[in-house]
């Protein structure tokens, strides 16, 4: 909207032309979903606080966590708010990549919304029955991959990149494209709603990856830029930028009321809303490798979810104290502050990881 306004300014002032400027948007972009979520984000904690939309906590869980039983859940819908209303302003919406990112993060959205609806206001303590959680998901995720496949323009456009090996990238056919789209999106919103059990713990990362992504989408959306680090040019993906700007600008946002001792949590609506995100910028710019590596933190607590519940179904007995790993380590006695930082610490190391492939290829 604001950049249809100064696009129709700058016919009559030259100012007004920086704003078709994608760095300039992407950094207005964070701004101003860091504003709203400011403004509005206490407001909102007090109407959550007010209809008793309060986390339930795990009896078997650390004990430490008992305190935080009643804290305002459901937080996530000030960021997905945030996102939408400034990718609304400063996205140019002609293009069909911010509408994909917009609407699949909104979709995931609502079934968290609905997951947590049911937890908190119903009292149902199963919220949205797995296979209907899983089915939403998959439609949607099924339904990207498809546009994705159908609006590609050259053939890199749905190949697997390969980090640091500039060379090797295998085509993929139709099916191979949609599945692997479908495992990225599905896989790493799970992921993320995996990771969000301590605070501060998932939105730190979040912000983090959602920054580097929006490097490789501008740089994957600049035909001088792509070329030159040997990747593949994606006309309109640097609107992405704006996109991943916006993430992160509420992301900070909201970590300010979401940091130890958090006074809202953002619950599925918005973990996996954020971690759908992540996943369609990454198949967009052809980056799924690196955001496995760079949500390193997002892959290992799936991954100890998975090896927990294997273990116990076959040998009837857990490897881990509990999962997903944040548990384990604060049962081994760590607090909840050292693993947060830690975590993040280490999600900083793999973002720069990622962000090495631009170059070193």
């Amino acid at each position: 909207m604001l950049l249809a306004l100064t696009q129709w300014l700058a016919q009559d002032v030259r100012f007004f032309s920086v704003f078709n400027y994608i760095t300039l948007r992407a950094v207005l972009a964070a701004m101003t979903a860091l504003v709203i979520s400011f403004l509005v984000g206490p407001a909102m904690i007090r109407k959550l606080t007010a209809y008793k939309i309060g986390q339930s906590v795990r009896s078997d869980g650390p004990q430490t966590h008992l305190v935080k039983a009643g804290t305002p859940t459901m937080g996530g819908a000030l960021i997905l708010t945030s996102i939408a209303i400034t990718t609304l302003l400063w996205g140019d919406l002609h293009n069909h990549y911010v509408w994909v990112a917009l609407l699949t993060t909104l979709g995931f959205g609502v079934i968290g919304w609905v997951d947590d609806y049911r937890k908190v206001v119903h009292r149902n303590p199963k919220g949205l029955p797995a296979k209907a959680k899983m089915g939403w998901q998959s439609i949607i995720a099924l339904i990207v991959g498809i546009y994705l496949w159908n609006t590609a323009s050259l053939p890199a456009h749905t190949e697997l990149i390969v980090p640091f090996l500039k060379f090797l990238v295998f085509p993929l056919s139709a099916f191979l494209f949609i599945a692997l789209v479908y495992l990225v999106i599905v896989g790493t919103s799970n992921a993320v709603n995996l990771t969000d059990g301590l605070d501060g713990l998932a939105i730190m990362p979040t912000i983090l990856v959602s920054g580097a992504l929006a490097i490789f989408a501008y740089v994957a959306g600049n035909v001088v830029f792509s070329k030159y680090l040997g990747i593949p040019y994606i006309p309109g993906a640097g609107e992405l930028a704006i996109f991943c700007g916006a993430i992160a600008g509420a992301g900070l946002a909201f970590l300010w009321f979401n940091a130890y001792p958090a006074e809202v949590f953002m619950g599925d609506v918005g973990a996996l809303a954020l971690g759908a995100a992540l996943g369609v910028v990454a198949v967009i710019v052809r980056q799924e490798l690196v955001l496995f590596i760079m949500g390193g933190v997002f892959v290992v607590e799936a991954v100890s979810v998975m090896i927990q519940v294997a273990s116990f179904k076959l040998t009837g007995k857990r490897v881990f104290r509990m999962a997903p790993l944040h548990h384990h380590y604060e049962l081994k006695g760590w607090k909840e502050t050292q693993v947060v930082v830690r975590f993040w610490i280490i999600t900083m190391l793999l973002v720069l990881v990622g962000l090495a492939t631009l170059k070193l290829r």
